[in-house]
């Protein structure tokens, strides 16, 4: 599982010109599902994610997490990032999950978030969103739960 972590001063995401989500200061993370991902996997991202340590507290420049700032997530899917360009212009996604698939294991990776009592705003999978993004920083990191297992 990948996952591209924005802090965000605010974002949404529009579908059909429709909002569906809005966050005011927090994260904006998309998340791109591969083919061998896990239980384990989800489990990483909701350990990981809400305890990462890239706001500052008037000291230091990485000192609180989202949850500590009282900052907003909001999750959207990405199949994108699974994206392989080694080869030739046109990316590859060989390597994402099938969208059935794909769907359900993010559905369960929002339910994991829930029940660790972590607010999530998200998208629609599988839909063509407009994401809009007043980027805090600019900071943004990746996360790849593959690295680690």
């Amino acid at each position: 599982m990948r996952a591209v972590i924005q802090r965000v001063r605010e974002a949404k995401v529009e579908v059909d010109g429709e909002i569906i989500g809005s966050i005011r200061k927090g994260i904006l993370v998309f998340v791109g599902i591969g083919k061998g991902d896990t239980e384990k996997d989800i489990e990483y991202m909701v350990n990981k994610i809400p305890g990462l340590r890239i706001f500052p507290d008037g000291n230091s420049e990485t000192a609180l997490s989202v949850t500590e700032t009282g900052g907003e997530i909001m999750v959207v899917s990405q199949f994108t990032l699974f994206g392989d360009l080694r080869k030739g212009k046109r990316p590859s996604f060989s390597d994402a999950m099938q969208p059935a698939h794909a769907k359900e294991m993010f559905e369960r990776l929002l339910i994991a978030f829930k029940q660790a009592e972590i607010a999530v705003k998200t998208g629609v999978f599988q839909a063509m969103m407009d994401i809009s993004l007043v980027n805090d920083g600019p900071y943004t990191v990746l996360l790849d739960s593959a690295k680690v297992f």
